[in-house]
């Protein structure tokens, strides 16, 4: 492989680029699914290939194959080239990537139990366990069970001297339960670890042990069934309102971590996800949220979905401030996007969704950093509010400042105790004010580092792997429910 490398760049040089850089990327996936008792998926792929990006006449260029041969190489490297040459036809700027980097490092997932050795029959009997489980409530329709695997093994070389060898292993899970009534057509879901698709990390077989989904199935079989009955959310003009840890969760991915993407705010992100509410005037200056409200960017935490060693520019993983005390202090960057604001280096966040895209800037690990608050005595705090629980819609502008979001299951909370149980909880809000209204966040005790594995951006569509830390979190002044 590394000589396919050498070959690339040389070929390239050869050819009056003045930058390039190559990626070789294998990457094994499998899942496992199944449905009421059966199995319904048993997939395993393998695919690998090669992505050339460079500079030439102060434009980019990229292109991509799936064949390593040294002619298919050439003619990549000779196709991304005529296309930064016609791009440097239109360009109003060169490119400007700032220092040169050369990093010579390799960098391996830390996991105890390799996914890919254990056998399918172990996977398949523990979904069907927690399926059967899910079952055993009366009114439960259908249950669903998956797992996921991926290793992906990268080499990244660029013409700066960088030779960089890395091997990503991840491994995910999620069950559900969906509960139905006959007569009034009404149907419910509950899921478990969290509903977006599956919580996933970068850790081995072990992660999926520790979720304990058979141990978890019949609670959410019965939920499911129990919603059915439930009250409706009541709807308050304003209110008090605790998300839990998976809740926070989302509300961070899509109402700060997609708006921090400097390529979304400079306008090269506009057609398939939108734009920006936090534009380059509002760093170091704008009150995103309240003084308890403290979020970073962090590619260096242990399993987490956004965890690696390198970014596909081969910037090293780091940790960044966004917002501190509830001000906004950081973007997520790339080498190119930081030099447009004077930032200095890349932050380290450019990835690609395999060796036929191009790098686009992408969540790492975007975390609300742990408060003070035991979670018991955040609900005895509170005399008068909604808990809300495991999400189930979202809706948010381009900009991403207007949202609507809504949960699985709900509890009324009345004079420090959750008591009855409600359905179709739902909350709407402004980014910077409904983070403002935030006045106490858990302890690390309920810090959870999910990660959700299908986050999109880009034409053509990308799917990135992402994470966030989060404890449940109170806010307060929230509308709830349907407002007439």
């Amino acid at each position: 492989m590394k000589d396919i490398t050498a070959r690339a760049l040389n070929m390239a040089q050869v050819r009056g680029v003045t930058y390039a850089d190559i990626r070789i990327v294998t990457r094994l996936t499998q899942r496992l699914a199944v449905k009421n008792g059966k199995v319904e998926a048993l997939e395993q792929a393998e695919t690998q290939g090669l992505g050339v990006r460079v500079i030439a006449g102060g434009a980019w260029g990229f292109a991509a194959s799936s064949r390593l041969e040294a002619k298919e190489v050439e003619r990549v490297v000779a196709q991304a080239v005529a296309i930064a040459k016609a791009s440097a036809l239109t360009r109003t700027k060169d490119v400007n990537l700032g220092a040169p980097i050369s990093i010579k490092a390799s960098y391996q997932t830390p996991i105890k139990i390799d996914p890919f050795t254990v056998s399918m029959a172990e996977k398949i009997g523990l979904l069907l366990k927690a399926d059967a489980e899910m079952r055993r409530a009366k009114g439960v329709k259908v249950a669903r069970g998956e797992m996921a695997f991926v290793r992906e093994n990268k080499i990244f070389a660029s013409t700066e001297g960088s030779l960089i060898d890395q091997e990503i292993v991840e491994s995910g899970c999620g069950i559900a339960a969906i509960a139905t009534h006959l007569e009034s057509g009404e149907v419910q879901v509950r899921s478990f670890p969290n509903s977006v698709g599956r919580h996933q990390q970068t850790r081995g077989y072990e992660f999926i042990v520790e979720q304990k989904l058979a141990e978890n199935a019949a609670r959410v079989g019965e939920e499911a069934v129990a919603l059915l009955t439930a009250d409706p959310c009541p709807s308050y003009d304003a209110t008090t309102v605790i998300l839990d840890s998976s809740q926070v969760a989302l509300q961070i991915h899509e109402s700060c971590g997609h708006p921090i993407e400097l390529d979304r705010v400079l306008g090269a992100e506009a057609a398939f996800a939108g734009t920006s509410f936090l534009t380059p005037e509002k760093l170091g200056n704008f009150r995103y949220g309240s003084e308890v409200v403290n979020i970073t960017a962090d590619a260096t935490i242990p399993g987490g979905l956004g965890t690696f060693g390198y970014d596909d520019e081969g910037v090293p993983a780091q940790k960044t401030d966004i917002v501190k005390q509830g001000l906004f202090v950081g973007y997520l960057t790339s080498r190119e996007t930081a030099q447009q604001l004077n930032l200095g280096k890349s932050n380290g966040t450019m990835r690609a969704d395999g060796w036929n895209r191009i790098p686009l800037i992408r969540m790492t690990n975007v975390s609300l950093l742990p408060g003070a608050w035991d979670v018991n005595d955040l609900i005895a705090d509170t005399d008068d509010g909604i808990w809300m629980e495991t999400n189930r819609s979202w809706s948010i502008d381009d900009k991403r400042l207007n949202f609507q979001f809504g949960t699985e299951i709900g509890w009324e909370i009345k004079s420090g105790k959750k008591t009855r149980r409600l359905k179709n909880p739902t909350y709407t809000g402004i980014t910077p004010q409904f983070w403002g209204a935030c006045d106490a966040v858990g302890n690390e005790q309920a810090w959870v580092v999910w990660g959700t594995p299908n986050c999109g951006k880009g034409q053509p569509p990308q799917v990135a792997h992402t994470g966030h830390g989060a404890a449940p979190a109170r806010f307060r002044n929230v509308r709830v429910g349907v407002i007439k």
